[in-house]
Formats: C-alpha cells, structure tokens, sequence
C-alpha cells in the first residue's frame, strides 16, 4: 500500500437507541464522505468506540465497512484491545475480509512502560498477518509515553509489516523526528485535528481524524491554501476548525459531541456506549447554538458534498 496523503476520516459507529449497531447508517456515512474527497477510513479507533464493542461487533462492523467501501479507498481497521489473543483474532479477521490495513494502540488497563515491551504487543498480534500495520500513538488515553523515533529504530526487526504510526501525540516536533526518520521511510499520519496546520509546516501530507467526518472540506481547504502559500487564508480556515472544536468540548465530553453533530446533519449515529455520557437536552442546545454562530451548518459536510 503507497503512502496515504489527504484526509482519512475515523469513522463513528452508528448505534440504535438500544445500543446495537446500526448498520443501515453505514452506506450513507460512507458514500457521503467519499464524494467528499476523504481518501480512506479508519474504522473502530477512539472515535469508532472500538474498545467499547465486543469483539463480534468489532469483526462485523470491520466487515461491512470493508464492503461497502469496495475497494475505493483504503480501509484501515483499528485492532487494539487490552487482550493480546483478542487483537490477533481481529487482526487475521481483518485480513481475512480484506482489509488495506491495520492498526493498533498499546493495551491500557496495564500501562506499557517501555519501547520493548510496546514492540513485543505489537509484534505479538501482528505475527502471521500481512497486512501493512500502523501504530496507533495515542498517549493522553493509553498511557503509553513511549519514544517514538526510539520505536521505528527497533520495531521492524520483530514487525517486519510496519509501515508507520498514527500519530496522535500534540507534539509536532516529534511527528518531524518520525517523518524523517530513515530518510521518510514510514508513513506518519498526524492524528490531531485541530492543530492540522502545525503538522502541515513541519510535512504532514496525511492525517487522520473525527471531524473530517463533518467538515472535510474546510481542512481540504486549510491544506490547498497552504500548499499554494497563501498563508493568510489557511490560517483563518484553521481558525474556524479550532473554534469549532472548541465548541465540542466546551459543554461535555467530546466524542458524544461529536455523535450529536452528526445527528445534526440527518445522520442517526445515535449515542455512545458508557461509559461515555449521552448529552442532554440542553448541552445539545447550547452545542447547536455555538455552532450555528460559527456558520457550521452552512458550509458543513451535506452542502459540501458534491453533486
């Protein structure tokens, strides 16, 4: 698999208000965001719920997406999990349905305290999977501090597949010691969205996100007006993607902000599983009313979907 550039969208899980999957969702999710020019997915990470899911659901939501996706952009599936025997059954699941990809953070309930013992997990269930596998570096919700350039120096001897880190760490230092590493061997996707810009100096060319999922086009725009110089204007669209992510955290926890966006937008996402909270009446009000302020709804996925 070649490098990704662009925008992949982490793919939200729709649930039913009795919290089973809802699976009709799916195909519009998907359609929309491609015709948006989202050039993969990631699917079951922090905003997939996949640590949330058992691990039957994980394997038939990875399987539908798989399918409906159809082969029009690479579908990486997020195998995390803190039982090592369960991630290597996703992971052979993964492969077995064709999956372009897979990926994985560090179990959490039991931090991993060093480089050598992260590269023993993830060697463990990636073994007998050819599938080209991503870390998934997310430290604020595993734990895991772990070097990562200290990671790409010893990884490969036991993970001969690996073929870089979603990068989820603010740092973009680090993100530039990684992308540069080996001469740029490893494809480093930048997993922060609203510091987009910040990754984009330092030679980000791919990045992985939630709120790709409902505004792709003005982070599409960020990196065109960047890529072309005009600066002024990448800067003031970054703004907006900043503002708009303050918003979601501002009255409750992100994710189910997030989920109550989508809604917003007609997609019946439903809620998240605890122990994650559902909004309330009034945290969705004043959620919609910030970003009614902001213009969202008037430049968000639906009107930016090409015909």
């Amino acid at each position: 698999m070649d490098k990704i550039k662009g925008l992949v969208s982490a793919l939200f899980t729709p649930l039913k208000e009795d919290g089973s999957i809802n699976y009709d969702v799916l195909p519009q999710m998907i359609d929309d965001a491609i015709a948006a020019d989202i050039t993969g997915f990631y699917v079951l990470g922090s905003t997939g719920e996949g640590i949330s899911l058992s691990t039957d659901e994980r394997k038939a939501l990875a399987e539908a997406s798989v399918n409906l996706v159809n082969g029009r952009v690479p579908v990486m599936i997020q195998i995390g999990h803190n039982s090592l025997a369960e991630s290597k059954i996703l992971a052979k699941h993964a492969q077995k349905i064709g999956a372009s990809a897979i990926s994985a953070n560090a179990p959490s309930y039991f931090k991993v305290s060093n480089v050598d013992v992260l590269i023993d997990c993830m060697a463990e269930i990636s073994r007998d999977v050819h599938l080209p596998f991503y870390y998934y570096h997310i430290p604020p919700l595993t734990g895991a501090y772990i070097n990562m350039v200290e990671f790409l120096q010893k990884a490969p001897e036991k993970i001969p597949t690996l073929a870089g880190i979603k990068f989820s760490e603010m740092d973009p230092g680090k993100f530039l010691q990684c992308k540069n590493f080996a001469g740029g061997k490893y494809d480093i996707l930048w997993g922060c969205d609203e510091q987009l810009i910040a990754a984009l100096a330092v030679g980000a060319e791919g990045a992985v996100g939630s709120t790709y999922g409902f505004m792709p086009k003005l982070y599409q725009e960020v990196m065109r007006n960047f890529t072309s110089g005009k600066m002024t204007e990448a800067r003031s669209l970054m703004q907006l993607a900043y503002e708009v992510v303050e918003a979601l955290n501002r009255h409750a926890p992100i994710h189910p902000c997030m989920k109550a966006v989508m809604r917003m937008l007609g997609y019946e996402v439903g809620n998240h599983r605890l122990p994650q909270p559902a909004l309330s009446p009034e945290q969705e009000r004043l959620l919609k009313a910030d970003l009614e302020r902001l213009g969202f709804f008037e430049w968000s996925i639906k009107p930016l979907v090409r015909a």
